[in-house]
């Protein structure tokens, strides 16, 4: 679809407003990410701000395997099984966190989870195990990409990566290494998310949401609600995970930076209330808002400033408004590279004019989900 806009009569319109493909991968699985936060914290009402904990263990976990130092994994061990072993290593270290963290509500549950974060993002910037230079991350050694499929059938495996994956040809169709990736991480992605959907709408997921409503009123009628929170902490530790594994899976590489920073936990906070908390895929909807704003106000690529240089010209962009100042440099000073301001005061305005986010609003309206919703309208209207 990118495809056929790109190369549409309104293709320069669709490369600056749509996000590349590049830009697409990341958003699969942060957003995977941002949607196993919004798991346990949007059904449960209990903010998990040390989530980024769990996405940093599936990330190092996956390399670490890879590069032949975890016990009883070899190197050659394929990456789903890698990226399934990472999940319940997670889950272990959910039930560790959560057996403590849980004996608090509020926010002293948030800073408690975030306290236990910053304990593994310190522990793995000085632990000399992982690499030589662990403050700047670690590499994946060789050269393969790590397939996704199912392991040990050869014809059922493509392998992911920037520069290492596989490349597809269907009739007239080639799918490059990027668009391979971008597929196949979607793919886990929207697995994981159907299996994070049924379990909301379990009665599991039931009791989830009765502890967010009124946790004292799910004890009166008696859900032993610790285990109930406990369980949900290990199944969205899990999904982080894989999420991490398909970060360091697709970039081969992984930093203490961009995996346990407590930094990106408020990311995900971020994309969840853009998106809407509460409803499981907002998050990703969220977080894609938040990347297209901030592709859209680069300096690079198909952002504002070379769609205003190309079809404004240099006189117009030359000339000058006031003081020396020019129309370029009036865009360059008060909007490219200046993404981080304007997604922070959008932020700022959803949480007081759209506090349902994106996805929520979206529901509001139609009076349910959109799945459910729109079918059944175009139903009515045939």
């Amino acid at each position: 679809m990118h495809h056929l806009l790109v190369n549409s009569p309104f293709g320069t319109e669709a490369a600056t407003l749509l996000p590349r493909v590049e830009t697409m991968i990341p958003v699969l699985y942060f957003g995977l990410f941002a949607m196993s936060f919004d798991f346990v914290s949007g059904y449960t009402g209990y903010l998990s701000f040390g989530h980024a904990a769990f996405y940093g263990t599936g990330a190092y976990f996956v390399i670490l395997t890879a590069n032949d130092k975890i016990p009883l994994l070899p190197a050659g061990t394929p990456f789903m099984v890698s990226l399934v072993v990472a999940g319940f290593v997670a889950v272990v270290l959910a039930l560790a966190i959560g057996a403590v963290s849980f004996r608090l509500t509020g926010v002293y549950f948030a800073m408690i989870t975030l306290g236990f974060a910053q304990v593994l993002y310190v522990f793995v910037r000085g632990w000399d195990y992982v690499g030589s230079n662990p403050r700047d991350g670690i590499f994946l050694n060789g050269a393969n990409g790590l397939n996704v499929g199912v392991p040990g059938v050869d014809s059922l495996n493509l392998a992911i990566g920037a520069l290492t994956g596989d490349e597809v040809s269907l009739g007239f169709v080639h799918l490059g290494q990027t668009a391979v990736s971008y597929y196949m991480i979607g793919l886990v992605v929207l697995v994981c998310y159907f299996a994070m959907q049924r379990i909301i709408h379990s009665p599991f997921g039931k009791v989830m949401v009765a502890i967010r409503e009124n946790e004292e009123r799910a004890v009166a009628v008696g859900y032993d609600t610790f285990r109930y929170k406990l369980g949900a902490f290990a199944i969205s530790a899990f999904f982080a995970a894989v999420a991490g594994s398909l970060l360091a899976g697709y970039e081969r590489t992984v930093s203490p930076d961009e995996s346990f920073n407590f930094l990106v936990a408020g990311d995900a906070l971020l994309a969840s209330i853009i998106g809407g908390f509460g409803t499981l895929a907002g998050p990703l909807y969220g977080h894609l808002f938040d990347e297209t704003v901030r592709e859209f106000l680069s300096k690079d690529g198909g952002g504002l400033l070379p769609y205003l240089r190309t079809h404004l010209g240099s006189g117009i962009m030359e000339t000058t408004i006031y003081n020396g100042l020019t129309v370029q440099g009036a865009i360059e000073t008060f909007l490219n590279g200046h993404a981080s301001l304007y997604v922070g005061a959008l932020f700022v305005l959803f949480v007081l004019f759209v506090p349902n986010g994106l996805l929520g609003t979206l529901r509001d309206r139609l009076g349910g989900p959109v799945a459910k919703t729109v079918p059944a309208r175009l139903w009515r209207n045939r």
